[in-house]
């Protein structure tokens, strides 16, 4: 649609409430520097405390700092006071995104589970994979991680006759993840990079992770399996630019990319956590709570070959 067919819409946010544009500026009193008296944008202010040393500026993380009780760099905190509802604009309903006739669309399922041993056959087949996988890139890490050859022998060949797989990489993993794509059966054809800013929209320059240099950015490998077709080539660009969050936490806005790439189609994501359960995917990870599906074809699937349900434990053949 274009813009000029509807000048009176507002937009909001589910909740109801009006959304807002970040100020460039940041605060209200560098707003106030550049002779803006009147600005109806979303302006942050510092949050100060004891230990805070102005003199050092910002710190990266801001509002994903793990030491603000000690951090001596200056921490922000939207200013809420300073919110001036303008003359924003609502969008109506609009109607659904197709989608293939073919496929049922679900509202999100899960498994909790052990990725190592879980039975792939019993998920039937899907037109997108995406993993995040816990790799061992040689680094002190708040999570387990898996070593080379349990990647490798993952059952994701079993997920895919044709289609794309997204599969975030980082450190050592990016040519671990090259390798892995061609055993599993994938041409790597693309690659998609999440540039990490900050709370103020700003690019983190201090990462958490580097063994040389710091690490501001991730990489998503993107391989394609045979010849998938009805995908919208051409939607997106290559460069994810979003917010940190808390550890391991990947952009939300990739789900958008995927759908709008590969619309109404099936979609599993591996080693998930209860943040990336959405609708139109199965979710698969040990950090999600049980069990939810809601394909009838898929839970007798399951049923027979896991009876009780549990799926974290090696099969019984391969205990020593």
């Amino acid at each position: 649609l274009c813009s000029s067919q509807w000048p009176t819409l507002q937009f909001y946010s589910s909740g109801g409430t009006q959304l807002m544009e970040f100020c460039p500026h940041g605060t209200r009193l560098d707003c106030e520097k550049n002779s803006i008296t009147d600005c109806k944008k979303l302006h942050f202010k510092k949050i100060i405390q004891k230990h805070t040393d102005e003199s050092l500026g910002d710190c990266s993380f801001l509002n994903t700092c793990f030491h603000m009780d000690t951090c001596k760099y200056v921490h922000y905190e939207v200013d809420r006071a300073a919110q001036i509802h303008g003359n924003q604009l609502v969008i109506p309903n609009l109607p659904a995104v197709g989608r293939v006739e073919s496929t049922t669309l679900y509202p999100p399922q899960w498994v909790q589970c052990d990725l190592r041993y879980l039975d792939m056959t019993v998920l039937g087949k899907f037109a997108v994979i995406m993993a995040d996988p816990p790799w061992d890139i040689h680094m002190e890490l708040p999570y387990g991680t898996m070593s080379d050859d349990e990647m490798r022998q993952l059952g994701i060949p079993q997920l895919q006759d044709e289609g794309l797989i997204f599969l975030w990489v980082t450190g050592r993993a990016m040519e671990l993840g090259r390798e892995c794509l061609k055993l599993w059966g994938y041409e790597r054809v693309d690659e998609i990079i999440w540039v990490k800013t900050n709370q103020l929209q700003r690019i983190i320059r201090t990462g958490r992770t580097g063994h040389w240099l710091n690490h501001g950015k991730e990489h998503c490998l993107v391989g394609m399996k045979g010849n998938p077709k009805d995908l919208n080539r051409g939607l997106d660009s290559d460069v994810i630019v979003a917010e940190v969050r808390a550890t391991s936490h990947k952009p939300d806005e990739i789900y958008g990319m995927i759908e709008r790439l590969s619309p109404g189609t099936r979609k599993i994501e591996l080693f998930g956590r209860p943040h990336n359960i959405q609708p139109n995917w199965i979710t698969l990870g040990n950090q999600v709570d049980g069990i939810r599906l809601l394909d009838q074809d898929l839970i007798e699937s399951f049923k027979k070959r896991y009876p009780t349900g549990n799926c974290m434990a090696p099969p019984p053949e391969s205990v020593h």
